[in-house]
């Protein structure tokens, strides 16, 4: 546990019971009712839009909405990063030249254009399309980083060993080289949710996103449509962006926190940087001159 780790969770954690439990707890979302663009409180405590839409109820449903976006991107961005990138490498040979290709091939396809292409053409788009279409665009990039740890990893002596002493080649990639890709795997998902949440609520504010689905990103656009800012209506589109940046930022900190897990020089960084917090200007001196 790290302080960078904690404060993650602790962001992270609310966000998620909000999107899981919410849904069950407020009305309809898509309800129209009789009192337009009112301040929070009352029978609405986090007002209404223009149509009388209750913003709380809308709120919990887009915060599932866009859960479920970057959960759907994390595991496909996992089966196929760790596809193509740990088994390729590992079996070597002309597997990982055909694999290597192929990853090459997606790495340079610009992911958000493709994405507004596809929706662009598509007038039904539901949430999981959506996130089929960000994973399909976002896992080359995990894949190539999968891959070098893992060339360097089949090469460590006790793999050899474990070759030469007649293990299975499943179990020696399951056994002796995927725990050690564990940390790098969760850092690539964590990075993939946070990618696709941000990159699915930029495609929704720009009217690609799903259609009849609540997320944060459709939130944000039916309050641009709404003139919400000209109005001075805040609490229509700032829930939404509160909630994206703060979950932003937990994914965020939960990444560096792996990252520092995977190099522990970055660790030992950290600690010696917090140290110094703590040290005076004339124990910071004597501390460098004792390191020279």
């Amino acid at each position: 546990m790290s302080p960078k780790l904690i404060a993650g969770l602790a962001l992270g954690a609310p966000i998620v019971i909000f999107g899981l439990v919410g849904p069950l707890l407020v009305q309809d979302p898509a309800r129209v009712g009789d009192i337009g663009l009112s301040g929070p409180g009352g029978e609405h405590l986090l007002g209404t839009t223009q149509t009388g839409q209750d913003i709380l109820a809308q709120l919990a449903y887009a915060t599932r909405g866009s859960l479920i976006v970057g959960a759907i991107v994390g595991a496909l961005t996992l089966l196929l990063s760790g596809f193509f990138g740990i088994v390729g490498a590992y079996a070597g040979g002309w597997t990982d030249e055909a694999f290597s290709l192929f990853t090459n091939v997606m790495l340079v396809i610009p992911g958000l254009p493709l994405v507004i292409v596809i929706s662009t053409y598509l007038p039904e788009r539901s949430l999981t399309l959506v996130a089929i279409v960000l994973a399909i665009t976002s896992w080359a990039g995990s894949a190539r980083v999968l891959r070098g740890s893992t060339l360097s990893l089949r090469n460590r002596d006790y793999v050899k060993a474990s070759r030469v002493a007649g293990e299975k080649r499943w179990r020696i990639l399951l056994v002796e080289i995927l725990p050690n890709l564990i940390p790098l795997l969760a850092a690539q998902v964590v990075f993939a949710v946070i990618f696709a949440i941000l990159g699915e609520a930029g495609l929704s504010y720009l009217g690609l996103g799903a259609t009849g689905s609540f997320t944060w990103g459709t939130m944000l656009y039916y309050a641009q449509n709404g003139l919400a800012l000209r109005l001075g209506a805040w609490w229509w589109f700032v829930p939404p962006g509160l909630l994206l940046a703060l979950f932003g930022a937990a994914l965020a900190l939960i990444n560096f926190s792996i990252d520092e897990i995977i190099n522990p020089k970055l660790r030992n960084q950290t600690r010696s940087a917090r140290r110094g917090w703590r040290m005076s200007r004339e124990q910071l001196r004597k501390a460098k001159e004792a390191t020279l």
